[in-house]
């Protein structure tokens, strides 16, 4: 793998991420950008105890355009995007309009019980694959690989600034779920804190008797086998029995490691076949393109270490064809879900369709 790193027109970094060592990325951006904004404003809510963050600056990002003014597509003679390239691999580099960021701004007392604090962190935009009208699932199992090493170098990368305190890698894929760029693309946020549902699973892990939580989990799933939708010698994918989402789907590798730059070699080849036909199967329960969101789920950076267990979660709102699940009342309101699709049949209809 080659990486490359150069600069927007802003002074925004950008990773190239090559499998050939003679790929040329000398190109320059040379649009004329606003400047960067500054750094959202964190939030406290001591209600709940989680931080929230007020980015009004993200109101004027762009939204759905047409193909041919994508900002993810590669640069031509013509137009200038976000990658000045006339065509990449993999890409990365500083969202520009970024939820957390290190361009801090002047923050003022909101009054109340709340506490105000800069979003320090990075946002950071992952291009998959620089073919507009391809998928994750569409991806060869090399250029998956490819992926993997952005998704473990930023990682490193992004764990070393001084106030991050989680690294969350993940994909938003479909209008249903309220994608702004129907490029094939992902995001990295490094957060300032660790979110809400990494302390609620850790918090159950440093509870639960005997060994890891985490690995008691995906051993009881893997000896019941009526949830599990693929595995190989080194992951497993299966529907929780607690499946909140009507198809849900986690994938644990069979080795308790902490983050994506603690996979081995092997690790990560494994995962891309497993991977993309788990993709592959939600898209054909019903004959479309199942809207879904992937998110890693890594160890923070300084704690709980050892508990943590790396893992993806996957689910969609799609539970039947021409039919979303929409969080109404009781998820919304009291965060209690109801979920329409028995786990045991979700794993049924996805290993029915499941190609590996």
């Amino acid at each position: 793998m080659k990486r490359t790193i150069t600069h927007l027109a802003d002074g925004r970094e950008l990773i190239y991420f090559d499998r050939r060592d003679d790929a040329d990325r000398s190109a320059i951006d040379r649009r004329a950008l606003d400047p960067r904004p500054v750094a959202s404003e964190l939030r406290y809510d001591p209600l709940t105890e989680e931080w929230i963050a007020m980015a009004g600056h993200r109101q004027t990002r762009t939204f759905l355009p047409p193909a041919d003014e994508c900002p993810l597509c590669p640069s031509s003679e013509t137009r200038s995007s976000e990658i000045p390239a006339h065509e990449y691999d993999v890409v990365v580099f500083e969202n520009r309009f970024p939820s957390f960021s290190g361009n801090f701004g002047t923050y003022e007392d909101a009054g109340g019980l709340s506490e105000v604090r800069p979003g320090v962190g990075r946002c950071e935009v992952v291009c998959f694959t620089s073919e507009h009208s391809s998928s994750f699932s569409r991806l060869s199992d090399e250029q998956v690989g490819l992926v993997m090493e952005a998704w473990a170098d930023r990682t490193a990368e992004l764990s070393a600034i001084e106030g991050v305190e989680q690294v969350f890698c993940f994909e938003n894929r479909g209008e249903e779920i309220g994608i702004t760029l129907p490029h094939p693309h992902g995001q990295i946020y490094a957060y300032p804190y660790v979110t809400p549902r990494t302390k609620l699973q850790l918090g159950a892990a440093s509870r639960h008797r005997g060994g890891n939580l985490f690995a008691d989990v995906l051993a009881a799933e893997r000896a019941a086998g009526v949830r599990v939708v693929a595995a190989n010698e080194l992951w497993t994918a299966f529907v929780p029995a607690a499946a909140r989402w009507p198809f849900e789907v986690h994938v644990y590798p069979h080795r308790q490691t902490p983050d994506l730059a603690a996979l081995t070699e092997e690790e990560r080849a494994a995962f891309a076949p497993l991977y993309t036909s788990v993709l592959r199967a939600l898209d054909g329960l019903f004959g479309v393109a199942m809207p879904y969101i992937s998110a890693w789920h890594q160890a923070p950076v300084r704690q709980d270490r050892d508990l943590a267990y790396l893992h993806l979660e996957l689910f969609s709102i799609r539970r039947a064809p021409g039919k979303l699940k929409y969080l109404a009342g009781s998820e919304s309101a009291m965060g209690a879900f109801v979920n329409d699709v028995l786990p045991e049949e979700a794993a049924r209809m996805l290993r029915s369709q499941v190609d590996l």
